[in-house]
């Protein structure tokens, strides 16, 4: 019988050592309304109340034995540091970006001081904090955080963000360096919070919306300046969509590991990746999890394995 605790599992998998079995976790966001349910935890409450960002956080866990606690639950808590509206949603509705902060003009050339203290970070902080004291034994704490292409999207407007690449690129650059330093100092306090994993997403850098070589330009500096400070904390880098022709990319970002979707096909990701960086995922979370049948969630996660 392994003697390996959930924690010992998850980090040992991001530094691709052996293991007993692969660990059953989740690195993006985790909570469902059954889990609120068991907890009588609720969203929005539980986006800005360390407490209950905490406890829910763990819920996963007593529902179905996911082996990790991760939080928070959003992509918007540097937007709307940044001065982004945000609207925090309700129980079955995640937070989401209402405007957009500044324009072409108007990007900041620096971070305004004291801003990484700000908005739902020091929430966010404090309930890692805590989960750490109350989970962290056994149990590895996950951090989410956004990538600076989307912070950047989130201020400016993506479908403007992605035009100015072709019109005025420099503006681009400028919007990406002011989120950068917002990320760089976030994930500082989360590692120093004692975060055992931070995991960065960042959709709108996908290949839905950039190349390989843009991505090299507009993506991949900024991701690994942002974690520059991340401590003892293992990275993680999750980008949606078909990551296949980014896979390279993604690894000279110097994350521990990479969380990819269902798109990618898991015996191709492997082939590249070649044991280069640990590799997350990637079963469907529509199809089979939602969708399908026991049998199907099964059989996609034998191939996964």
């Amino acid at each position: 019988m392994s003697t390996m605790t959930p924690k010992d599992r998850v980090l040992s998998a991001l530094a691709r050592k052996h293991l007993d079995r692969p660990p059953a976790v989740c690195f993006t966001q985790i909570a469902t309304v059954d889990a609120m349910e068991a907890v009588k935890v609720y969203w929005p409450d539980a986006h800005t109340d360390p407490a209950k960002m905490a406890e829910l956080a763990a819920a996963p866990n007593k529902v179905w034995g996911v082996e990790c606690v991760r939080l928070p639950y959003c992509l918007t808590v540097e937007a709307e540091v940044m001065g982004c509206r945000v609207d925090l949603g309700k129980m079955d509705r995640t937070p989401m970006v209402k405007s957009h902060a500044v324009d072409e003009n108007t990007i900041p050339d620096e971070l305004p001081s004291g801003a990484a203290f700000r908005g739902r970070i020091p929430a966010v902080v404090e309930g890692v904090k805590i989960a750490k004291a109350k989970y962290g034994k056994e149990f590895p704490i996950i951090a989410g955080t956004t990538g600076p292409f989307t912070i950047a999207g989130h201020m400016v407007g993506t479908e403007n963000l992605l035009l100015w690449i072709v019109t005025n690129p420099e503006a681009v650059h400028k919007a990406l360096k002011v989120a950068t330093k917002l990320e760089k100092a976030y994930i500082d306090q989360l590692a120093k919070a004692g975060a055992d994993v931070i995991v960065m997403s960042d959709p709108s850098a996908s290949t839905d919306m950039l190349s390989g070589e843009m991505f090299d330009e507009y993506a991949k500096p900024y991701i690994k300046d942002s974690f520059s400070l991340h401590g003892d904390s293992k990275t993680v880098l999750h980008i949606c969509g078909d990551t296949t022709i980014l896979l390279d990319h993604m690894i000279e970002t110097g994350v521990a590991g990479l969380s990819i979707e269902e798109k990618v096909q898991p015996e191709k990701a492997v082939e590249i990746v070649n044991n280069r960086a640990a590799l997350i995922g990637n079963i469907g979370v529509v199809r089979p999890l939602l969708q399908g049948t026991p049998d199907d969630v099964r059989l996609d996660a034998t191939r996964v394995i």
